[in-house]
């Protein structure tokens, strides 16, 4: 990404804000508005009651000239100014019921939002408690990293019979866990069609697009490589293919690919779903926190988030469930 991309993503969220002070400052204009013309009104009966006054003084005069100019005058300002005020009135009680609509519209918006996504929730919290599964074969021995950082973690530094282990519980993760259920965590898809999407954080919505494209990403690698790995394997049981050097190599890289996406995945997911329970929880109001920089923070390991995301996400809940132990984490840290 270039510097003038970097430099227009960070000036999207000061646009945003621009566009909400500039509707605060329509509204005030609007009432000032009609403020003016009730005033403006108001002014010119107070007028017309002064040309009375002078009317009846003309009359005790005689000024017959005078005191018809002045019921002439008497009459526009009368009819002016009772003209501006029926203006001023009308406009402010239209503009007030717009509002009211407008508001009505906005909170029904938001509840229908909010069941669709508190509904996605309950049907993708069944997929999270999967994920420990990944976690026995991702954190063995430590905090998994990357393929290549080998550290105190087992399921990179396997081999032998080690591997030949690893390889059998990844199969039988592939057999016991329906990775295509992981594509029904894209909640930005119950914002789109409705107004609110605006009113997110820009930040927050990027984020929720970005990791969800990544999680799509890896579900579908995770496919090829499983189909990569069985073709390193070839017709033979791991046992009887890493007893060949060349095999074991192959069916090594394999198994490291097939990491990489694992972790990919349960980190992707259970972020997005981290964040959408936390949108949910804050009800009717959703749409105007910012972002908990915790839970979108990149960390040196996905049990590093784990451990920021349950001092923050303990503290939400939706309906009876906490949001963090519906992320299906079980091993202890």
């Amino acid at each position: 990404m270039s510097d003038g991309d970097r430099r227009a993503i960070s000036n999207i969220p000061r646009m945003f804000d621009t566009m909400k002070l500039m509707h605060l400052g329509n509204l005030d204009l609007g009432y000032g508005l009609f403020g003016a013309l009730i005033l403006a009104g108001l002014a010119l009966l107070i007028a017309s009651l002064s040309l009375t006054h002078r009317i009846e003084a003309a009359g005790l005069e005689g000024k017959t000239f005078r005191e018809k100019r002045y019921e002439y005058y008497r009459g526009i300002a009368t009819q002016l100014g009772v003209l501006l005020i029926g203006i001023g009135v009308s406009l402010f009680i239209y503009f007030f019921q717009q509002n009211y609509q407008d508001e009505r519209r906005r909170e029904a918006e938001s509840q229908q939002v909010l069941a669709r996504l508190a509904s996605r929730i309950g049907r993708t919290s069944a997929d999270l408690e999967f994920l420990s599964e990944y976690d026995d074969i991702l954190d063995e021995g430590g905090a998994y990293v990357r393929p290549e950082d080998g550290g105190k973690n087992g399921a990179v530094r396997s081999s032998g019979d080690q591997l030949v282990k690893q390889i059998e519980d990844m199969r039988l993760v592939e057999r016991d866990v329906p990775q295509e259920d992981f594509n029904d965590l894209d909640f930005s898809t119950d914002f789109q069609g409705s107004s609110l999407i605006t009113e997110l954080d820009p930040a927050l919505l990027f984020a929720m697009h970005r990791e969800e494209n990544e999680l799509k990403y890896a579900i579908k690698q995770l496919s090829a490589d499983f189909r990569d790995l069985q073709e390193a394997l070839g017709p033979t049981d791991p046992k009887e293919a890493i007893s060949n050097a060349v095999a074991a190599a192959k069916a090594k890289r394999e198994a490291l690919d097939i990491l990489y996406d694992l972790d990919l995945l349960r980190d992707r997911s259970r972020r997005a779903f981290a964040r959408a329970c936390w949108l949910v929880s804050q009800g009717s109001i959703f749409s105007s926190p910012r972002p908990i920089e915790p839970l979108s923070r990149t960390y040196g390991s996905h049990q590093e988030w784990i451990r920021q995301a349950k001092q923050t996400l303990s503290l939400y809940r939706v309906g009876n469930e906490n949001c963090f132990d519906m992320l299906g984490y079980k091993i202890s840290n």
